[in-house]
């Protein structure tokens, strides 16, 4: 057991074997259909979510952790006598970052510390590993913050959201918007922007071309690619991520290439067969 526990929320979309073998603490946002809310991950799983929207026609609302839900995880932690890095959803996409600081404020100073990734999904993965082997190579809190401000602009997260349906019932498009992009087969691809969710560009066609473009797009920025770690993260698309898997290990370096699945507050904003492909730039090319 190292000093510095490690905790992210449940939208870092972390394969669960690996929050097992590093010893990740995980703090659940929350989901609510109705008169009853779930904790992501926890008390609701993808498939159900998908159940949910499909009989109820509605998306649910999501909420962040509370002050109180933080200082629960933490605390047992604190008492062991350990440090704790927090890498938080993206300030610019939920309150759950200015949460997590409201219950470092009940802690000793210095013992909790709250890191914005400025992204979602495996993006604040990314990040969260790279803090996990630093910390295995010896490094400490300081030093691995100091290491996180580094590597955070340097995540690349881009997605192909497979249909406008999701984006409509959020509220994101108009009627007439999704109407359209479903008889044309308008496919939105988004990238994350200083930590905001942002339109980058749309594939009209089918979705294999979607996917083409999305694997070229990545392995145009091979020479960037720090070869550390690919994410192939998907909600129920198991086999374009299997796909995916596989050119990118035949056309990179990559030292590991993994699938993750989306959680259900990721898969709730995007809907299912939404698939990405996120990396970190290396440093020395940025």
């Amino acid at each position: 057991m190292g000093t510095i526990k490690f905790f992210a929320d449940s939208t870092c979309d972390l394969p669960p074997e690996w929050i097992e073998k590093y010893d990740i603490g995980i703090v659940p946002l929350y989901v609510t259909f109705g008169d009853a809310t779930y904790r992501d991950g926890v008390d609701l799983q993808v498939p159900e979510l998908y159940d949910q929207v499909a009989a109820t026609g509605r998306l649910p609302k999501t909420a962040a952790p509370s002050p109180a839900d933080f200082i629960a995880a933490f605390s047992p932690y604190i008492a062991e006598g350990r440090s704790i890095i927090y890498i938080s959803l993206s300030s610019e996409l939920s309150s759950t970052y200015q949460n997590a600081l409201i219950a470092a404020e009940e802690f000793p100073e210095g013992q909790v510390h709250v890191f914005d990734s400025l992204n979602l999904s495996s993006g604040i993965g990314l990040q969260v590993m790279k803090a996990v082997r630093a910390a295995e190579d010896g490094k400490s809190a300081t030093d691995i913050l100091t290491m996180l401000e580094a590597v955070r602009p340097q995540v690349e997260t881009e997605f192909v959201i497979d249909s406008l349906d999701y984006l409509y019932k959020g509220g994101r498009c108009s009627g007439m918007q999704n109407l359209v992009g479903s008889l044309l087969r308008i496919r939105p691809v988004i990238k994350v922007i200083d930590g905001k969710m942002t339109p980058a560009y749309k594939v009209r066609g089918s979705r294999e071309k979607a996917m083409d473009q999305l694997l070229q797009n990545a392995l145009a920025r091979i020479p960037e690619m720090d070869n550390d770690l690919i994410f192939i993260t998907h909600s129920l698309a198991d086999e374009d991520a299997v796909q995916l898997e596989a050119a990118l290990a035949d056309a990179t370096q990559a030292r590991e290439i993994a699938i993750s699945n989306a959680g259900c507050v990721i898969s709730s904003h995007c809907g299912a067969k939404t698939i990405g492909i996120l990396f970190t730039k290396s440093i020395t090319q940025s």
